[in-house]
């Protein structure tokens, strides 16, 4: 199976994950301990502790997707032009928020990550892709 596949593959299964709330698949999708590189700092996290991290997420701002705009996939590393899309429970409105996440994957295991987020109410102003690793509409 090649590298990309196996990326792929992987980022099918964490697409899952955060759109169907398939936690079962976290131990399939994530390593022992995730390096995180992201607003919170770097950090190490358990892969328990970063699946109640999505969990929250998910809580917080119910029915959030993660809209692809564009990735790539080279070796055992990966990138996402993104965004997050969301309604506040608490006001109705739409919410946005931009961002790019490169990762680091280790036996078809994500286990680090950077992440970079613009300010809330930002997005991409192309089209997304349909799933996460559909081919992008830009190239």
């Amino acid at each position: 199976m090649s590298e990309n596949t196996v990326l792929r593959d992987l980022f099918d299964r964490w697409e899952s994950v955060w759109h169907e709330g398939r936690f079962e698949l976290v131990p399939e999708c994530v390593g022992p301990h995730y390096i995180r590189h992201d607003e919170a700092g770097d950090r190490t996290v358990t892969r328990e502790a970063y699946a109640a991290e999505i969990a929250k997420v998910q809580a917080d701002r119910p029915g959030i997707r993660v809209v692809v705009y564009d990735h790539s996939f080279e070796g055992n590393r990966a990138w996402f032009r993104f965004a997050f899309k969301w309604t506040d429970p608490a006001t109705g409105e739409s919410r946005t928020r931009a961002g790019m996440q490169s990762y680091r994957t280790e036996e078809g295991k994500l286990v680090e990550t950077w992440l970079s987020m613009q300010p809330l109410g930002s997005t991409w102003a192309d089209t997304p892709q349909e799933h996460w690793t559909s081919p992008s509409a830009t190239k």
